[in-house]
């Protein structure tokens, strides 16, 4: 058992403030339901729900506001409400406020938005009980590394950065992890971001003899460098990281290029589970189907009023079956195992390496 990461502290206030048993538990969802973060807390919300009215749980909704402030006073209704377990919390800000309060209470937290590292590795020292269906700040990082010198063991490869912390951190994890397996790209380089384009820097990848090219930058600059490889007759693909789904200035990107990130859920979770947002007029998009998820995690593990050490023991040891998968959570309450996997662009939409 892996009880031992947390202080019996969380066990002994449990007693004072578990929920009377149910066959229906308490749950608490906080997620900002108001001001500049309100579309992603909407997303929670929904997804909470429809978990809710398919499990038969009861929810304490609560916006925390995305703020310190928020956290604290969600934390402290979940307390005055014995909620079981408390789900949501995309901000950092907010989650940490609450972690105090809900500790003293023996009330775990499922987030799924927080990816700060020392959030959980700190896990041991704070006896925060907290879980996260996140993915960690670090985790993009090693998807990359583990995933890229792998598909280009027998290619020659190029690695360049846009200098910002984001793509320098990507990048000189993957030129580590290749140097680890003795591979050795044929070209590093820092270039200049935000240019109208890239021929010169494509140029000096060409005269490398690099064919695959890992970007850590943002979508745009891989576009331009992709459109001005075709141009140059280059036939070089390029890579990049989660940049890759962000906003475009409309620059298309070229058919064929990788993106090492995370799942569409939508696409991916249980097909029933989909077509019940869908029958619901909700986007199974963001937040939605991992806060379904969380509920069902909830649900499972506080199953015939399970409290205190027992339900700490399942959210330690359980594997969960959810919506988006089957998942479980290490030493630390991080998921084990990784989310990220390598996607290839088709065109119109990212899909998986390899698929027909």
């Amino acid at each position: 058992m892996r009880l031992t990461a947390l202080p019996a502290l969380i066990f002994a206030a449990t007693a004072l403030f578990s929920p009377e048993l149910s066959a229906e538990p308490l749950l608490g969802v906080a997620a900002p339901l108001s001001g500049p973060s309100a579309l992603l807390g909407t997303q929670v919300r929904d997804g909470a729900t429809l978990a809710a009215e398919k499990t038969g749980a009861e929810l304490a909704m609560i916006d925390d506001e995305c703020s310190a402030a928020g956290g604290a006073k969600a934390a402290q209704e979940f307390v005055n409400r014995k909620v079981a377990l408390a789900v949501g919390f995309l901000c950092g800000e907010a989650l940490e406020a609450a972690l105090p309060a809900l500790k003293q209470a023996g009330i775990p937290v499922i987030t799924v938005g927080v990816r700060t590292n020392s959030l959980t590795d700190k896990r041991q020292k704070t006896g925060w009980p907290v879980y996260r269906l996140a993915p960690r700040a670090d985790a993009e990082a090693a998807a990359v590394s583990r995933i890229l010198p792998e598909l280009w063991r027998d290619k020659p490869f190029a690695i360049v950065d846009d200098g910002t912390i984001y793509g320098r951190e990507l990048a000189e994890s993957l030129r580590a992890a290749a140097e680890q397996q003795q591979l050795k790209p044929v070209f590093l380089d820092v270039y200049r971001p935000q240019l109208d384009n890239q021929i010169g820097l494509v140029g000096r990848l060409r005269r490398a003899g690099a064919t695959q090219v890992f970007v850590g930058g943002d979508r745009d600059d891989i576009a331009i460098m992709a459109r001005d490889s075709a141009e140059l007759g280059a036939g070089i693909t390029f890579a990049g990281a989660e940049a890759l789904r962000g906003s475009s200035a409309g620059i298309p990107l070229a058919p064929g290029t990788i993106m090492i990130g995370l799942p569409e859920w939508y696409e991916t979770a249980d097909p029933d589970v989909v077509s019940a947002f869908g029958a619901s007029k909700v986007m199974a998009e963001g937040y939605v189907l991992p806060s379904y998820a969380a509920v069902e995690i909830a649900v499972a593990a506080t199953a015939g009023g399970t409290t205190g050490i027992g339900l700490f023991a399942h959210l330690d040891e359980d594997e969960f079956k959810t919506a988006i998968g089957p998942l479980r959570f290490d030493a630390n309450g991080d998921l084990t195992g990784s989310l990220y996997r390598a996607y290839q662009y088709d065109g119109t939409r990212f899909v998986p390496l390899g698929a027909e």
